[in-house]
């Protein structure tokens, strides 16, 4: 073996005589390769007299070696296997064969001047990355210990009764003091709020209630009415013993000029969380005199105490039992839900109220229902660019970002524009630790991991118009990669009924956070998740936890991120969580739609 060596690095200066491999050696070895590139073309004959002894040689030595060769091969293989086997546990099957998770085109980006998506994924806590990726990849093969998805105990004493019958008959009053109009502002959630305040106030009032009706707004760009979201039959049905509901105006007021007369009334002439004299003194003259008020927005305009208890039962009423969606939204629910889950819908009392008659039913054959567990967590990502801008915080896109934001403030928010004139700049860090600053995708995914949610849980994603698209939403979907959305679980043709109307879309997403086995938000001020976590209280029976974080708290954590041990981070996430979901009756002053465990909406067993 010396002499074949030796004989063969003669031949061969620059090669490993062993492995066949040539050595590096930097500007010297690529002299080494000209000067031989002249000996080759010069000594052709020796270089093949040469090569003959090195094949032959070589031959010899593989034939000395073979078994070795062949054990190494097999350790190889062996690894590889065992690698690629890991990695499959990780990449969960796609839920659908024609719906996969989300993707780019799961995740809408606003792909305006204002929400450009750059070439690489925005990150600010790097380090809780890495340390959260190999956390759920340690608790991927063991047994889920975590708890958050269950309620505390005391939440299953709480039960819905806000249709019970008292033994002092509300009733419709004996003389009807005239007619009261709404038209009601924002979206889906908005407008909700609005029709149970207008059945309040229409009691209040004594006045019979005209079926609200739907601003246009250039925003939403939405032209649905109440009958194409709700049942109308059906809302007036259940109302009827309390509150008389007439579709349209009678003839004789139809004709009236009301602006005119002076009883269109706008949000600039009711205050915010408006008490019922403030009604009492303002508005019931107006209906006396002229038999008609048309509220034109009506957006929060009646506080929530103090307010007389029949009332609120009528609030609780309307929101928790009058209004039903539709059966073309129940439908297209139900499809969603199922796959999602394992097997068709459950029969909880929240798929009943939400679904109607379209509980049953096994999924299309397009589409195969999710495979392994069936429980599914819902998640509402407040990251659109108009919240965002607004805010004032930066979110670590770099200057570019910091542009673009500055240009949609600059054209949407005149009014916080000029009042920044006159005001002292506040530090985007002294925001964030003040709990003012919107979680980003990165923050969302860091919580759930601190709560111990599986890296191959499913995750529902509602109100997807994501600012940065699938490059800010890479560092979430590197820890949860089964995400979904109502885009990505029907198909177009199943979605088409509902395309160009948000509202309608809007109800889907209410429906995917109201049954899911758990609903996490990122802004506990949103109308979207204010309802579906009073929703899931008063229907979910103590089994239906929603998780709400402190941001100040959270932001303490996360400031950590250079320092603060794995285990450390997942103590304080939980306990913060926790102490979020402790079982508390509705404060005073406090919405009954998000905070439904009051006498007037639920009953306390013992």
């Amino acid at each position: 073996m010396k002499d074949y060596q030796t004989r063969s690095s003669e031949c061969l200066p620059g090669i490993d005589p062993i492995l066949g491999r040539r050595l590096s050696g930097g500007d010297n070895n690529w002299k080494t390769k000209v000067a031989l590139l002249h000996d080759l073309k010069n000594e052709h004959g020796n270089l093949g007299s040469c090569k003959a002894v090195y094949v032959g040689k070589r031959h010899l030595w593989f034939r000395k070696h073979v078994k070795s060769i062949a054990l190494m091969f097999a350790l190889m293989g062996s690894l590889f296997l065992l690698d690629s086997f890991t990695v499959s546990l990780f990449d969960s099957i796609s839920l659908q064969n024609s719906s996969p998770p989300m993707t780019s085109s799961g995740v809408k980006g606003d792909r305006t001047a204002y929400a450009n998506e750059e070439e690489r994924s925005v990150q600010m806590h790097g380090r809780l990355q890495n340390l959260a990726y190999s956390a759920l990849a340690e608790k991927e093969f063991k047994q889920d210990t975590s708890n958050f998805w269950e309620e505390p105990r005391k939440a299953s004493l709480w039960k819905p009764c806000g249709d019970r019958k008292d033994a002092e008959k509300l009733g419709q009053p004996d003389k009807n003091k005239g007619y009261i109009m709404v038209s009601a502002n924002g979206g889906l959630n908005q407008q909700r709020v609005a029709i149970c305040n207008a059945i309040a106030l229409a009691s209040l009032l004594n006045a019979t209630l005209v079926l609200p009706r739907f601003l246009y707004s250039n925003v939403w760009k939405d032209p649905s009415q109440f009958g194409d979201i709700y049942q109308e039959e059906y809302f007036m049905n259940i109302m009827k013993d309390e509150v008389n509901i007439v579709k349209e105006l009678p003839s004789h007021l139809k004709s009236l000029d009301i602006d005119a007369i002076g009883s269109l009334i706008t949000d600039a002439d009711i205050v915010k969380e408006a008490t019922p004299i403030d009604y009492l003194t303002k508005t019931l003259p107006l209906l006396l005199q002229n038999g008609v008020v048309h509220f034109l927005g009506f957006g929060n305009r009646l506080g929530f105490d103090p307010l007389p208890s029949k009332l609120q039962k009528l609030r609780c009423k309307c929101n928790f039992h009058a209004l039903k969606f539709v059966p073309k939204i129940q439908e297209a629910g139900s499809l969603l839900i199922r796959r999602i889950r394992k097997n068709d819908a459950a029969q909880t009392t929240l798929d009943r109220q939400l679904f109607g008659e379209f509980l049953t039913g096994n999924p299309s054959n397009k589409h195969d229902s999710a495979r392994g567990s069936s429980k599914y967590l819902a998640l509402h990502l407040r990251f659109e660019v108009d919240m965002i801008a607004y805010s004032l915080c930066d979110f670590g896109g770099g200057q570019k970002e910091r542009r673009e934001l500055q240009a949609y403030r600059e054209s949407h928010f005149p009014m916080l524009m000029e009042r920044l004139k006159h005001s002292m700049p506040i530090s985007s860090s002294v925001l964030r630790n003040l709990g003012r600053c919107p979680l980003t995708p990165e923050e969302a995914a860091l919580m759930l991991a601190g709560l111990g949610v599986k890296h191959g849980t499913y995750i529902y994603l509602a109100s997807s118009h994501i600012y940065g698209g699938k490059f800010r939403m890479h560092s979430f979907t590197n820890l949860y990669p089964n995400l979904v959305t109502k885009e990505t679980l029907l198909t177009p043709s199943e979605l088409a009924p509902f395309r160009n109307f948000s509202s309608q879309l809007a109800a889907l997403d209410f429906i995917a956070c109201a049954t899911a086995d758990v609903f996490a938000m990122t802004d506990s001020g949103s109308q979207l998740s204010s309802l579906v976590s009073g929703f899931r209280t008063y229907y979910g029976g103590g089994h239906a936890p929603t998780l709400r974080p402190n941001k100040k708290r959270l932001a303490a954590i996360l400031s950590e991120n250079g320092t603060i041990g794995w285990n450390s981070f997942e103590d304080r996430v939980r306990k913060m969580i926790k102490d979020g979901q402790s079982v508390r009756i509705r404060g005073f002053g406090r919405s009954i739609y998000r905070q439904p465990r009051c006498p007037e909406c639920m009953c306390k067993t013992y």
